[in-house]
């Protein structure tokens, strides 16, 4: 099994969540062995994707570097992981990556427009050898040995409209799309309210995140999916998980996890030598990839 990056460039404008700035987002291809890196244009600084380039978990994922910084990058690397690319960069002329519609489909149709392709070098993976875990009181988030890329998530939020839910996602591209690429943020309206106050959430609206009041879902469509709230944590998730630089090949599991958690996860993992090892999906795949690589 080979790396994979896009075909072609592709481009388009949006808005950021926080900042609601206008924002220049380009995709381009990158050479084998490259890995995900963004690029700040209007700063001229390239930040790698790694964990030691997180700087802030409190409201997103953001990576800093030399006085550059990008935010709100989990949806689009979520789909970018979904899509199994290995080399891509992210060139923003802002700091925030464009919202869209707080989901992750409308990059999934970027990168079916861009197209994927396939490069000569062998595509590596993390397979978890040893159950890790992150607690935050009752939350937490671990990894767990698997043949499969499995995301297990519980939510229990004190609210009609969500309460608790939970669900099990089996990776596949086909099954990301389906039943995980549609999921949006969500936010309650007072939280939306405060964040205002305090300069952010100004590009956040009906549009692209659902909102929820005292007594029900503001959003006049409703929801896409009967576990929308928890299927999102999944989308983010994923993308939080793909800051390991390579995909995984194990279970995640989390009870209210958050991007804090996953960051400590992430960090905890590569701490430990002995928790994981680095594989290579080759194109005939060994029996304990072949669940992972046939689904790619």
């Amino acid at each position: 099994m080979k790396q994979r990056t896009i075909r072609k460039n592709i481009e388009l404008v949006g808005i950021g969540l926080h900042k609601g700035v206008s924002v220049k987002m380009v995709l381009e291809p990158l050479s084998e062995n490259s890995g995900i890196v963004f690029y700040r244009s209007d700063l001229g600084v390239s930040i790698e994707l790694c964990p030691e380039n997180v700087i802030d978990t409190t409201l997103a994922t953001v990576l800093g570097k030399d006085n550059a910084k990008v935010s709100t990058i989990e949806h689009l690397l979520s789909a970018i992981h979904a899509y199994g690319i290995d080399n891509i960069r992210i060139v923003l002329d802002n700091e925030e990556v464009p919202i869209m519609d707080g989901s992750a489909i409308g990059y999934c149709m970027l990168l079916d427009e861009a197209g994927i392709l396939e490069q000569n070098a062998d595509k590596k993976a993390i397979a978890i050898k040893k159950t890790i875990e992150i607690n935050d009181g009752e939350k937490f988030v671990r990894v767990e040995p698997s043949n499969k890329t499995i995301f297990d998530f519980t939510i229990n939020f004190d609210h009609q409209s969500i309460k608790e839910q939970h669900y099990n996602f089996i990776y596949s591209l086909q099954a990301y799309k389906d039943e995980i690429a549609r999921a949006r943020t969500f936010g309650f309206l007072q939280e939306v309210n405060y964040l205002r106050s305090i300069g952010l959430a100004k590009g956040g609206n009906l549009s692209n995140c659902i909102v929820l009041d005292e007594s029900g879902i503001l959003n006049k469509d409703g929801l896409r999916y009967k576990e929308e709230f928890v299927r999102h944590k999944i989308l983010d998730a994923i993308g939080d998980m793909s800051i390991l630089g390579m995909p995984l090949i194990g279970t995640y599991v989390s009870f209210a996890g958050s991007h804090k958690l996953n960051h400590f996860l992430t960090k905890k993992i590569l701490a430990e030598s002995e928790a994981y090892e680095v594989v290579t999906l080759e194109s005939q795949a060994k029996e304990e990839q072949l669940e992972y690589a046939t689904q790619m």
